[in-house]
């Protein structure tokens, strides 16, 4: 039914393939960026002790991003289906739409996280996830512009490389975390008002 209701949206926008790559990889990196910026907002806010909830405004940004990422994947889906695609590109379209499944599934987790337990750290069950979607989606959009790189598309294969290099040093210092959390974390208390909450 979903896919009977995309298809007749998008044959009714008929834009060639070409645009609806260009739509994909441009939504996957920026939307990326969106929530990266967003998410060092969200910091800067438990530097300022202002009130966490999950409606907080950097939230809602972040939420927007997850949403470009989200329409990146939803023509992801549409142009996979009708064309026959392989190599690189289909690999990035792949990780758009798996990156997008993830931080949608695990935006509801946190939703959920935060309406039993409250405030949580930076790590939890549901960020490391939402992160690895966000390093997957700019990972597809790098891939997705890399394979396009005699198109249009090639002035902006600078912009998705520092974007996905700027989420994957984000994942990794989270990562880190697990290994050193007290060290690191003393620094880090500061800026989150849970400390570093390991699950």
């Amino acid at each position: 039914m979903l896919t009977v209701i995309l298809g007749k949206v998008f044959n009714h926008l008929s834009l060639d393939s070409n645009s609806r790559l260009t739509i994909i990889s441009t939504h996957a990196v920026i939307g990326t960026l969106v929530i990266l910026v967003a998410g060092i907002w969200d910091a800067v806010n438990h530097l300022q002790n202002s009130p966490e909830f999950f409606w907080s405004d950097p939230h809602i940004v972040v939420y927007s991003g997850v949403f470009m990422v989200a329409i990146a994947s939803i023509f992801s889906v549409n142009l996979l289906m009708k064309n026959s695609i392989h190599g690189i590109l289909k690999r990035g379209m792949q990780l758009v739409i798996i990156g997008s499944v993830m931080q949608i599934i695990s935006g509801f987790g946190d939703s959920i996280s935060h309406d039993m337990f409250g405030i949580d750290g930076l790590l939890s069950l549901t960020h490391q996830p939402l992160e690895i979607g966000i390093v997957l989606s700019a990972l597809g959009g790098f891939l997705i512009i890399k394979a396009r790189q005699n198109s249009n598309l090639k002035a902006f294969l600078p912009f998705s490389i520092v974007t996905f290099l700027l989420i994957t040093s984000w994942l990794g210092f989270n990562f880190a975390l697990y290994f050193g959390h007290y060290v690191q974390c003393i620094p880090i208390h500061l800026i989150f008002s849970s400390g570093c909450s390991i699950l």
